[in-house]
């Protein structure tokens, strides 16, 4: 055979040896389990994506050198256990989850599964993790400062429309996240010269039954807290406001995309960009225990414009300046 074809051969034999080696795991590819609330929405896949683009900055391949094993829950609380205990069957090595009460049932059922939350409303007051500079435990992850953020969601409601002085704060009662979030609302409503109606329901029919009181008792504005619970009921409220005439802020801007008023918040898709950093770490060998909690750095006000519209509202124009994003 003429030497310049052998020298072809072996260099593809090289070259196929070469690329068949870098195709081959290095040791046992990670699996992290990914349960969140819902399947992918326009909101709720920005937040996903965010999260794999995370990954990819770090060097992941989805398919390639990590895999992700997705569980939905319908926003149905009650799915929690089922969908934690397949992914410990699994085996995966991180479970990954946005909700609270879904961290909660994580860290009930495995005390050796790391557990990454990208968002959580108190961590600390519900019994997540110990402390956020030293977690503890087998969970960890960042805050969205929910009860904090409270007080500012309030003043620019009252800066909007002055004249609001009666707020209902619609919650979901049933969730333990969502019960220091409202305590503290209530609390700080005093010096901005509001009262604030608690309104925590547990379920559809004491929604149902609220909204029958407030159609009696009229509030000035509405205060919605999010969780699976108030998104899955999400048409109903703002089909209430929209019927009611009333003014309403909620906590992220996925109800103001769908047709509410005010959202003020942190940027929950940088939050869940950012956790990718604490599954590698985690994959690294670093434990959740000494990973601090991170807060958010960046906040979003969004306002939709079409609606205060529909609601015969008019937004002061030093509030719209201040919007990163208005809808029209």
């Amino acid at each position: 055979m003429d030497k310049k074809i052998l020298l072809l051969v072996a260099a593809g034999i090289i070259m196929a040896f070469a690329c068949h080696a870098d195709a081959q795991p290095r040791g046992k590819i990670p699996h992290v389990g990914i349960l969140l609330p819902s399947a992918p929405s326009t909101a709720a896949d920005a937040n996903l994506e965010a999260f794999r683009q995370g990954l990819r900055d770090l060097g992941y391949v989805e398919g390639r050198n990590i895999i992700l094993e997705y569980r939905w829950a319908e926003n149905r609380e009650d799915q929690y256990p089922a969908l934690v205990a397949d992914l410990i069957r699994l085996k995966v090595d991180i479970i990954f989850t946005s909700s609270t009460p879904a961290v909660l049932v994580a860290k009930q059922a495995t005390k050796t599964i790391p557990i990454v939350f990208p968002v959580s409303s108190d961590p600390v007051s519900v019994g997540i993790v110990d402390s956020f500079a030293r977690p503890g435990g087998n969970a960890t992850g960042l805050s969205s400062m929910a009860s904090d953020l409270w007080p500012k969601r309030m003043e620019l409601l009252k800066e909007a429309f002055p004249r609001v002085s009666r707020l209902a704060m619609i919650w979901n009662s049933s969730n333990p996240g969502m019960k220091l979030r409202a305590k503290e609302t209530v609390a700080s409503a005093g010096p901005l010269g509001v009262t604030v109606q608690d309104r925590g329901v547990p379920d559809l029919d004491g929604l149902e039954s609220m909204f029958a009181t407030l159609s009696k008792d009229r509030p000035d504005a509405l205060l919605t807290m999010v969780d699976p619970f108030t998104r899955r009921h999400l048409q109903r409220i703002l089909e209430f406001a929209a019927k009611n005439r009333l003014p309403a802020m909620y906590e992220d801007r996925f109800f103001v995309e769908a047709g509410g008023l005010i959202s003020y918040g942190p940027w929950i898709a940088e939050l869940f960009r950012r956790s990718a950093t604490y599954v590698d770490k985690i994959l690294k060998g670093a434990k959740p225990a000494d990973l601090p909690v991170e807060q958010p750095t960046r906040f979003e006000l969004f306002i939709n414009l079409k609606t205060a519209k529909e609601l015969g509202l008019t937004i002061p124009p030093n509030v719209l300046a201040r919007a990163d994003r208005v809808i029209k």
